[in-house]
């Protein structure tokens, strides 16, 4: 064991799950926090969903008392909503950020207290490549990892007096149930000439052909045990020369790009 305590969100499957696995093959005590106990040996699970607070307090506070510490957060947990805006109900975006965004918050503000007292911590949120090549009919789901990539970099400022540090983590294309999970809406398509259900489908074709969860999870496990870490990671050199591009590349030129790839 290296004496590391770590919480992973999101752990019950797909990157979470092997993250956390990841975590424990280098000697972390690893608990992981998801609605589903789905038992993994050597991983603690507990129940909460991370858009309840008190279930998030409770689960966090139960770590404390059995360890006095947390010195890793993996913020993983998430899903993906699919359709046009202008067809897509106002309940089914906020849902989209109450989890992807605000369920990281809910957990980090938990965290946080022990870590400024422990004067050390590192926090991994996990974002998204979505989050700077904004896919079109995934809006609110790059919004949302959009959102947390902000986050990520104002919190790294402020807590760094503290000796915690804070940063995020793009995945591209990996190959898990969070696909099939993504709860798709084609209203309007008919309206949009066939475009959502043509860009949803060649995003997953992409997805089912994309890296394995297991080598996610092992390169976001190296990043949350790394001395010293940037604000934000890509994961695959395709994906981080994409990044690369994105922020070189005039904003009307990578919208075009996207759109020609997504939009047509």
């Amino acid at each position: 064991m290296n004496g590391k305590i770590a919480l992973v969100t999101g752990g019950s499957s797909g990157i979470g799950r092997c993250t956390a696995v990841s975590l424990k093959n280098t000697g972390c005590k690893v608990y992981e926090i998801s609605r589903r106990d789905i038992p993994c040996d050597g991983i603690t699970h507990l129940t909460a969903d991370v858009t309840d607070e008190t279930a998030v307090k409770n689960a966090v506070e139960a770590i404390i008392d059995e360890n006095g510490k947390i010195d890793i957060l993996i913020n993983c947990a998430g899903f993906g909503i699919s359709g046009a805006v202008e067809f897509t109900e106002e309940s089914e975006a906020r849902k989209q950020f109450d989890v992807n965004f605000f369920g990281a918050v809910n957990v980090t503000k938990a965290v946080l207290p022990f870590m400024r007292e422990n004067k050390c911590g590192r926090i991994v949120n996990i974002s998204s490549v979505a989050a700077v090549a904004h896919i079109p009919f995934q809006t609110y789901y790059s919004a949302s990892k959009a959102a947390i990539e902000s986050y990520t970099c104002c919190l790294a400022n402020e807590v760094r007096p503290f000796g915690i540090t804070v940063t995020a983590v793009q995945p591209g294309d990996i190959a898990t149930a969070f696909t099939a999970a993504r709860e798709k809406s084609f209203v309007g398509d008919d309206v949009y000439g066939g475009r959502i259900a043509k860009s949803v489908a060649g995003m997953e074709k992409d997805e089912e052909k994309g890296m394995s969860p297991e080598k996610a999870g092992e390169y976001i496990a190296k990043i949350a045990l790394k001395k010293k870490v940037k604000p934000v990671y890509a994961i695959g050199a395709v994906y981080k020369l994409l990044a690369v591009l994105c922020k070189i590349f005039p904003s009307s030129v990578r919208n075009y790009i996207v759109g020609f790839l997504y939009a047509k």
